[in-house]
């Protein structure tokens, strides 16, 4: 079962996370949205870490705070609970940009009001490590168990160099996001400056203006009517075009 077979420490820990990053570099080719690349992340580190109950990202992005691919409703209760008491061994190791790693959470004492509500949950003990990227800590990964003491040495190494993979392939994700807002905000602008072209070329034609003189009548419906230019020339280009139907 996931998160529940014995860690074979026999096996060099280059070869484990070799199976894991295999896995994840189909992730780019196949998976274009964070959340569902995030899922699979959660997946991975909950089927790769030992004595792994659940498993979950935090990702922080212009400062906002927010969980993805929690593996169960457990994890994304923990982690809203972090996100709404401001602590947590998630946030922690996100704002120090160091592994955290909690044996007992019966004995933890730095987060006073999370771990209690942690147990409630059944929580006995947490691993998180940061996402770096370059100069960017883009949240953290990490695992919980139901049992104290599951977590070692080799769980930490691990779980830090799946982390990093994991956070390339979440700045990759972001950054295609990103690339394509821009791509679609750059169509609508150009579709906009088409707009404007036409509703210029209405106004030539039907007062016999020069461009200039249409440009300044087109500025003066939108100030008039209170609104943008592109939309002031969609108004005229639309009205025309119903009145040519």
């Amino acid at each position: 079962m996931p998160g529940n077979r014995p860690s074979d420490h026999h096996i060099p820990l280059t070869d484990e996370l070799a199976a894991v990053v295999a896995r994840m570099s189909g992730l780019l080719l196949t998976h274009e949205t964070v959340e569902t690349s995030l899922g699979l992340l959660s997946s991975l580190a909950h089927e790769t870490v030992f004595g792994s109950a659940g498993a979950g990202v935090s990702v922080v992005d212009s400062g906002r705070r927010g969980s993805s691919g929690a593996t169960d409703e457990r994890v994304r209760q923990a982690d809203v609970l972090q996100y709404d008491l401001d602590e947590g061994p998630c946030l922690t190791a996100a704002a120090t940009r160091e592994l955290v790693r909690v044996d007992d959470l019966a004995e933890e004492q730095r987060w006073p009001r999370w771990t209690p509500a942690a147990l409630s949950l059944g929580l006995r003990a947490t691993l998180s490590a940061p996402l770096v990227a370059g100069d960017t800590c883009l949240g953290a990964i990490k695992v919980y168990a139901e049992r104290p003491g599951v977590f070692d040495a080799h769980s930490e190494q691990l779980l830090s160099l799946f982390s990093a993979q994991a956070a390339v392939l979440v700045a990759n994700v972001q950054a295609y996001e990103r690339a394509k807002r821009l791509s679609d905000g750059m169509r609508e602008a150009v579709r906009g400056r088409d707009v404007v072209s036409i509703a210029k070329g209405v106004l030539m034609a039907r007062s016999h203006l020069d461009e200039d003189s249409a440009t300044a009548l087109l500025l003066r419906r939108a100030q008039q009517e209170g609104t943008t230019v592109a939309l002031a020339a969609r108004a005229l280009v639309d009205s025309t075009a119903r009145r040519r139907r």
